[in-house]
């Protein structure tokens, strides 16, 4: 997982664009998450079904722990 402000992000869009193709890209504004980048692999994979809660666990980047996961998830 990969963390840019919104003025990294401007500056240099071609290292988000690299990242997302290795997991989702989140986007702060004023140090506060505003937007997330996907590949449009990651994008039709999450738009086209339902996610499980195995889904949501290996999805590309970190490993994340149930427990990690945010609550307004959806899981179908």
């Amino acid at each position: 997982m990969t963390t840019m402000s919104s003025r990294e992000f401007n500056q240099d869009t071609g290292r988000a664009k690299k990242a997302a193709e290795k997991g989702p890209v989140f986007i702060t504004d004023r140090g506060r998450p505003a937007h997330v980048l996907l590949s449009i692999e990651d994008y039709n994979r999450l738009s086209s079904r339902r996610l499980s809660i195995a889904d949501l666990l290996d999805m590309p980047g970190e490993r994340r722990s149930p427990s990690s996961l945010p609550s307004s998830a959806t899981l179908g």
